[in-house]
């Protein structure tokens, strides 16, 4: 018996360090969908834009370039509040939803926005809704046809008008970094 323990006593410490068994791999991630891989890169546009609309102080907001050929170009506040419409109007085409009420006139956005509170909620909000929209496009859905709004050309897809909101929204991203810098003002992207 004394054998016994005495061999026990000594294989403890051996068992000890065996190679315990092996735990089971992780599973392997899952594949991003369609739309997760689309915001992956979109989300960067409203960090871009919302910083270009929060960095203009609200008494340049009624600001519009007017030596050389900018007669009729939209003023700051119309730079953004269009953006924003058109973010809706996106978003609604996508998730295959009637544009909200509220949405104001695509190409002015809503008139009765007057402060840059207001302005600046109405947008994050409008890129709240577009990521919500992008992040639904699946496989399944993505190619599915939706009618052009203007009538003459092809259908659109889901992908193509989430390409067409960061394409669009950084086009007047750079047009606001014109009106930021003609008031003086680093855009926010460009600042050390």
């Amino acid at each position: 018996m004394k054998t016994t323990v005495f061999s026990l006593l000594l294989a403890l410490p051996l068992a000890a360090q065996a190679p315990a068994t092996p735990a089971a791999a992780p599973a392997p991630a899952a594949e991003p969908t369609v739309g997760a891989a689309i915001d992956g890169t979109y989300q960067f546009v409203p960090g871009q834009f919302i910083s270009a609309a929060e960095a203009m102080p609200e008494d340049k907001y009624p600001f519009a370039p007017t030596q050389g050929e900018f007669k009729g170009v939209k003023t700051f506040a119309q730079q953004v509040k269009h953006v924003a419409a058109v973010n809706f109007a996106m978003g609604a085409m996508i998730l295959g939803e009637k544009p909200s009420a509220g949405m104001g006139e695509m190409e002015m956005g809503p008139a009765d926005l007057k402060t840059k509170a207001e302005i600046v909620k109405y947008l994050k909000d409008s890129f709240a809704y577009a990521r919500k929209a992008i992040q639904g496009i699946t496989a399944q859905n993505g190619s599915r046809p939706i009618k052009n709004p203007f009538g003459q050309g092809p259908d659109w897809t889901p992908i193509g008008v989430a390409t067409l909101l960061a394409f669009h929204g950084m086009d007047h991203y750079g047009q606001m970094v014109e009106y930021l810098r003609m008031n003086g003002i680093v855009p926010p992207a460009s600042r050390r």
